[in-house]
């Protein structure tokens, strides 16, 4: 069972070691095994943290004799993006300039990580300032994904996604301001859920300013895995407060029960866009599995997606330009900055007076999803609504950028609102991983875990696939 042990769910890795029939360090091990023989290839890992990651598995293991109070994580690998602080690893966000910023403490992220007894075995790899839906950067290099050499393996967390679905542990930190985490989900046929908005403490001590408010609100959080159980799992360690994050309000992950048969509205709605007639198929597919799962399925559209998507744009590039673009243009490379000019060319950054009416407005728009969740507290949409594309989609041209953009008003949108989302890995779409998008009232990533689970048990874990093609 060693050799294999990284084939195993953090669920079941966490009660095997707390049951004394694996050790942390028989796990470690075995994911570092796979580490070894795969990320050569995909660079998904671009900070190595073997030797601390088998010292801290040690420890875990020492933990278990003495018979101390074990967390969630106690003794599970797990790897970290590379744009939160873990003490003793860089904190690069993919910046070449950023190399040697080692910081003087855990993140938040980190910390409850660390708390809840996660045994990290690797930095993951993002883009330039993790703002790009695929991940390459001039320090570390481009990020494979497991499935096609050609294929992008999704961004920002894109190290994350590949390492997850190539079995490089079972749980891995992501987060997400426009799609970051539900990117490399989709594009790697793996799982994850973005919280909603501040409901995962976080800050990092290396930072040298604060961020704005809309970035702050759309920003969160979470960990890309292979089972949804996981993602459950490593989502609730994140959650544990932090007195460092102010914003951040201690909501116990498990809810109020719902009376049942809990409705899910299901739409196709695609603001225009001429949707792939493969994501359509698994988007009846899902709202089919979770109708035999006991859930009240209806067709309906919630409130259009394309109204916050197009204020993601409007305000939230207006803060891209206070905040993030004179990084870019000091430490930037030509890539990110033709990326970022696209953008803005794409864009409607705002005035002060339509800064602030756009932030008014938000209220408004959230109102309204929260009066449709009330009645449907699920929503069955698209994520992107194309299969995968190209590694280096987002610099073939500006029309190619744009066509991405309006592909991914699902994406952008949700993060506008704050509100929760998941993405499940169904299938292959033209020969590449694609999923479905769950979409679920603020505070309930618990409900959206509960339908996912419902899919994956009735239509398999995608990664089965790709391992078997691998052993083949």
């Amino acid at each position: 069972m060693t050799d294999e042990l990284w084939r195993r769910s953090g669920v079941e890795l966490a009660d095997l070691i707390r049951r004394r029939q694996v050790t942390s360090t028989e796990a470690t091990t075995s994911v570092l095994g796979r580490i070894a023989d795969l990320n050569p290839q995909l660079n998904a890992i671009v900070f190595d943290l073997a030797d601390q990651a088998l010292a801290q598995a040690a420890e875990a293991d020492a933990a278990v004799v003495r018979g101390d109070a074990l967390g969630l994580l106690h003794g599970v690998p797990v790897t970290v993006k590379e744009n939160v602080d873990l003490v003793g690893a860089p904190t690069t966000n993919g910046v070449a300039a950023f190399a040697d910023v080692f910081p003087p403490d855990d993140s938040v992220v980190a910390a409850n990580l660390r708390r809840a007894g996660a045994v990290f075995v690797g930095r993951t790899n993002t883009p330039e300032f993790s703002m790009r839906g695929t991940t390459d950067n001039p320090l570390r290099g481009r990020t494979f994904n497991p499935w096609d050499g050609e294929a992008s393996a999704g961004g920002s967390s894109g190290g994350a996604g590949a390492a997850a679905a190539a079995g490089f542990g079972p749980i891995h930190h992501g987060n997400d301001i426009g799609g970051s985490l539900r990117y490399p989900a989709f594009m790697n046929g793996v799982a994850t859920v973005k919280p909603t908005s501040f409901r995962v403490p976080t800050w990092n001590p290396s930072a040298t300013a604060e961020r704005g408010p809309l970035s702050l609100t759309m920003s969160c959080q979470g960990v890309i895995a292979r089972q949804v159980a996981d993602v459950r799992l490593g989502t609730r360690a994140l959650i544990a407060p932090d007195p460092r994050d102010p914003n951040s309000p201690p909501v116990p992950w498990d809810g109020q029960p719902l009376d049942a048969p809990v409705t899910v509205a299901v739409t196709t709605f695609s603001g225009g866009f001429d949707i792939h007639p493969g994501i359509v198929e698994l988007i009846e597919r899902a709202a089919a599995q979770l109708a035999d799962a006991g859930y009240h399925v209806v067709w309906a559209d919630p409130p259009p997606i394309t109204e916050p998507a197009r204020a993601w744009f409007g305000a939230g590039s207006t803060e891209m330009e206070i905040f993030l673009d004179p990084a870019v243009q000091a430490y930037g490379s030509d890539d990110i900055k033709q990326v970022f000019r696209w953008f803005f060319d794409a864009s409607e950054p705002l005035d002060r007076n339509g800064y602030a009416l756009a932030l008014a407005d938000r209220n408004r728009m959230l109102r309204e999803w929260n009066l449709f969740l009330h009645d449907h507290p699920l929503v069955l949409a698209p994520f992107l609504m194309t299969p995968a594309y190209r590694w280096d989609f987002d610099l073939q041209s500006f029309d190619a950028f744009t066509t991405w953009l309006d592909a991914a008003v699902w994406s952008f949108g949700i993060n506008y609102l704050g509100l929760p989302a998941g993405v499940l890995g169904m299938d292959l779409v033209e020969g590449l991983p694609a999923g479905v998008q769950l979409i679920g009232r603020r505070w309930r990533e618990d409900l959206i875990c509960d339908a996912l689970e419902a899919v994956e048990a009735r239509n398999g874990v995608l990664t089965e696939q790709l391992w078997s093609r691998q052993t083949a």
